[in-house]
């Protein structure tokens, strides 16, 4: 017997589909509502509006997120892992830091955009954004 989902599966269902899709456009560095604009300007900093679409992009607040996932996936993916092999505990100090940490450094610095373009693109399909005018007082 084949059952209808309710309504409110459908809603979850569509409202992860838009999640993963804003989240593939952010990393993929483009608009998360068009798909074909970028998001960045430089490294890291956010274009105000989409190039295609017109579409406000300064108004999601990614703050420190994509800091801390990006800490959190290098320390819990590559960091933790590497502390399994021997070389990193019988090796000289002088040779393993140099050799762990620019590679790790490098491995962040490629990932934090990405992030930064995953987050962006999960607040874009969740619908939030800055607060615009808050009332002082």
């Amino acid at each position: 017997m084949n059952e209808q989902p309710s309504p409110q599966a459908q809603t979850d269902r569509a409202k992860t589909g838009a999640v993963l899709t804003g989240m593939k456009r952010g990393v993929r560095h483009r608009c998360p509502n068009c798909g074909e604009g970028r998001l960045y300007t430089r490294y890291l900093k956010v274009d105000l509006d989409c190039e295609v679409c017109g579409h406000d992009l300064a108004r999601y607040p990614a703050d420190d997120g994509p800091a801390y996932f990006t800490i959190l996936i290098v320390g819990h993916l590559f960091v933790a892992p590497l502390l399994l092999f021997p070389f990193i505990w019988k090796m000289s100090p002088t040779l393993v830091v140099p050799l762990t940490v620019l590679p790790l450094a490098g491995l962040t610095l490629v990932l934090l955009p990405r992030v930064k373009g995953a987050v962006i693109g999960a607040l874009w399909a969740m619908g939030l954004r800055k607060a615009e005018d808050c009332p002082s007082g």
